[in-house]
């Protein structure tokens, strides 16, 4: 089996757990997770914050956005430009309409300013200990952190349910690692 083989036969499987998952924790695990991204990691207070929009039981981390905004932080989130191009990211303030985009996923309006975030909040469907990520098989992501960390230091935070973690995600060449990973149980900086 290749390493694609194995992951999309594990993403089903991720997708279902994580479903689970936002059923048992309700409301409050982002509440939590944003408790123990404030308690952790201390960006400057000029640091631009990438967020992304919840799609079905993706973790929620509009409440730490909205606590990024509140301190002064310059939010944003991703649009999808393209097939095999890494992300680009709008300027987000809490009441912007949003509006659908690929995949139905909310996105700022094109007239929102471009970001070039340095932290990235990143979803995932599952993630293991050494700060590898299972993703949804686009490359989106593994392209964006890969291109920003050429650029400048780039901190990419995975959020997700504590019970998504696996003992290992199986990984390619083009995957790349995660510094953080915060649940509503905790943040962890990867080793």
């Amino acid at each position: 089996m290749t390493t694609q083989d194995a992951k999309a036969a594990l993403r089903k499987k991720a997708r279902l757990g994580r479903a689970g998952l936002a059923r048992a924790a309700g409301g409050g695990a982002g509440d939590a997770a944003a408790r123990n991204f404030l308690d952790s990691l201390s960006p400057a207070d000029d640091t631009a914050i990438s967020g992304y929009w919840p799609v079905g039981d993706e973790f929620d981390v509009r409440p730490l956005l909205a606590r990024l905004h509140e301190r002064g932080h310059v939010c944003c989130l991703p649009v999808v430009v393209g097939k095999n191009r890494p992300l680009i990211f709008r300027r987000w303030e809490p009441g912007d309409v949003l509006r659908p985009a690929a995949l139905g996923i909310p996105v700022p309006s094109p007239e929102a300013d471009e970001v070039i975030p340095s932290v990235l909040l990143v979803p995932m469907l599952a993630f293991d200990a050494r700060g590898y990520r299972l993703g949804y098989g686009g490359g989106f992501y593994d392209m964006t952190i890969k291109a920003l960390r050429a650029q400048a230091a780039t901190i990419a935070v995975g959020m997700a349910f504590a019970g998504q973690e696996m003992d290992a995600v199986p990984t390619d060449e083009h995957d790349e690692r995660l510094d953080w990973i915060v649940t509503e149980k905790a943040a962890t900086r990867v080793a």
